[in-house]
């Protein structure tokens, strides 16, 4: 697996942490116990999935010439 894959997959499966994180604190934050801080790291936390997407697409149209093998 060249660095190129590994790296796609890692941000990929970064990226489905960082929104499945987010969802469960948002339902935290909906709960009758919740709190500001569940909301701030829900809200953060979807942030960062949508940041990690937009590396990743702008990592994959720098290396576009570049194989995954």
């Amino acid at each position: 697996m060249s660095l190129k894959a590994f790296h796609v997959v890692f941000i990929t499966a970064s990226s489905l942490l960082a929104f499945a994180v987010g969802v469960w604190m948002l339902r935290e934050y909906r709960s009758p116990e919740g709190t500001t801080g569940d909301l701030a790291y829900g809200l953060v936390s979807l942030a960062v999935g949508i940041g990690l997407l937009l590396y990743e697409r702008y990592f994959l149209r720098k290396l576009k010439n570049v194989s995954y093998l």
